[in-house]
């Protein structure tokens, strides 16, 4: 596949994921570029991390990149017409103390990629929040969760596990603010009849 200026966040995404399992290297695509996948788009991202789950060579890694038109510079992937740029970070796979993970495939015409599921970038994103206080990240996953099925049960497990049952309220008093603000919106406002 060919990118260009144009290619969107998920096709580059699928592209990358697609010549990283040709060339055998299992990675799944993490941080605020899953996010922007699980929010359709409200969240924007330039970055791209991937995850690798498996053991690889960095010339292995540079062929596969290279085969969609990347070329390494320093510790990240560019693409000279493409706006997203590709980093992998260290792992292992893990959101907070939980490295049972369980990546989901997301498929379409540019190719195929591991990502999180949206329960799994929403806990990402918490993380985030919960650990720097990064109200930011609260914003992305209250986004999250009201864009993409998360199972709100899951996180709120995963939340008090990590010590963070507080923080746990405070998303969800936020999503069923933001909810409850969305549902006012779309009312239609009563009309006035004329004398």
């Amino acid at each position: 596949m060919i990118l260009t200026t144009r290619s969107s966040l998920s096709a580059v995404a699928l592209a990358v994921g697609g010549a990283l399992r040709r060339h055998g290297i299992p990675a799944v695509l993490t941080g605020g570029a899953c996010a922007s996948l699980h929010t359709r788009g409200a969240y924007q991202s330039r970055d791209m991390d991937f995850i690798l789950v498996g053991a690889t060579t960095q010339a292995r890694l540079d062929t596969a990149m290279a085969s969609v038109g990347f070329v390494r510079k320093g510790d990240r992937y560019v693409h000279p017409r493409v706006v997203f740029y590709v980093e992998f970070p260290r792992g292992p796979l893990a959101i907070g103390s939980d490295y049972r993970i369980a990546p989901v495939e997301r498929r379409g015409r540019h190719g195929r990629a591991l990502i999180l599921s949206a329960t799994d970038s929403c806990r990402d994103r918490l993380a985030a929040f919960y650990h720097w206080n990064d109200r930011s990240s609260l914003d992305v996953a209250v986004a999250i969760a009201l864009r993409s099925p998360v199972r709100l049960a899951t996180v709120r497990r995963w939340s008090i596990a990590e010590g963070f049952t507080a923080g746990f309220a405070e998303f969800l008093r936020e999503v069923r603010r933001t909810r409850a603000g969305r549902r006012r919106r779309s009312k239609p406002s009563p009309r006035r009849t004329g004398r």
